[in-house]
């Protein structure tokens, strides 16, 4: 983005609304940082529209005329969802695509998360976001299918984010549940075969008002920069805390769950950094800012 860009953009007050924005783990993150750079912020709850009735959200944009909504809600009960395949469904592609074609009609621009679990976690080298997708579970079934209703109402403003093990502050995660267990136990065993890209939520919300300013459109991969196994972010957390607690590599088979997940599902985010300038810092710089000045 340019410098005369960026400067129209904080000279014009613009407003976004965020839905999930006053309890959600990145809907906390991201209307801070939307606050921070300027735009006019409505984060929006369960108790402020009902999400499922179209009227209600129709009536609700209209009264507030958002330049953007972004929406940061989802079914993310991964195991659940393989129970509970029709909530994950309403949730993760019945709402996105009402949300489409609202947003299409207003001329607003829509800003939607989805998942690194689009992929099947076959490959050896960071996922691109045009390559070949093949979810595994339910959880990244229903998050294409949200991906795909939303590509084919053909938005003129539409950026699909796809993101990863997100931590951070206002609301629990694994690093958080994590770093309580190991509070209380001497030893933690934590799968070790799984491979991803760990993501501190106000690193992605940045990262995310960058895109939003720079009026990127299509689908983009958003995560910190580098990989982890989980059990290599669990062990960093109690590291970094200072907890005498040992974390034990195990395999997917020690610890069996419902739903398949991607071996391999570290993200690429080179597109991300062609439009913005922005290379994403390392997720042990966001896992040590989480832990030093929120859990610390």
């Amino acid at each position: 983005m340019t410098a005369q860009n960026d400067t129209a953009a904080h000279q014009t007050p613009r407003t976004v609304m965020v839905l999930g924005g006053k309890t959600g783990l990145l809907g906390q993150s991201l209307c801070a940082a939307l606050t921070n750079a300027g735009w006019t912020v409505l984060p929006v709850g369960r108790d402020d529209v009902d999400l499922f009735d179209t009227d209600q959200i129709a009536v609700f944009l209209d009264r507030h005329e958002p330049d953007a909504v972004c929406n940061t809600v989802a079914y993310t009960q991964v195991d659940l969802a393989e129970v509970e395949p029709d909530l994950a469904m309403r949730v993760n592609k019945l709402l996105p695509a009402k949300l489409g074609r609202l947003a299409k009609q207003r001329g607003i621009h829509l800003v939607h998360y989805s998942t690194d679990f689009v992929f099947d976690g076959q490959g050896c080298e960071p996922y691109r976001p045009e390559d070949s997708v093949n979810p595994l579970c339910v959880y990244g079934k229903t998050k294409l299918a949200g991906e795909n209703a939303l590509r084919e109402l053909a938005l003129d403003k539409l950026s699909i984010l796809r993101t990863a093990w997100l931590f951070g502050p206002g609301r629990t995660n694994f690093v958080a549940k994590i770093l309580s267990l190991a509070s209380q136990r001497t030893s933690l065993n934590v799968v070790h075969d799984q491979i991803g890209s760990p993501t501190y939520t106000p690193d992605l919300a940045e990262y995310s008002v960058a895109l939003l300013n720079a009026g990127g459109t299509g689908i983009f991969h958003l995560v910190n920069g580098g990989c982890a196994s989980w059990c290599e972010l669990a062990a960093s957390a109690v590291q970094a805390i200072g907890l005498q607690c040992d974390v034990h590599p195990i395999t997917s088979d020690h610890y069996p769950q419902k739903a398949r997940r991607p071996a391999y599902s570290v993200l690429n985010t080179e597109s991300f950094t062609a439009l913005t300038g922005i290379k994403p810092r390392p997720w042990l710089h966001g896992l040590r800012e989480y832990v030093f000045h929120h859990l610390g």
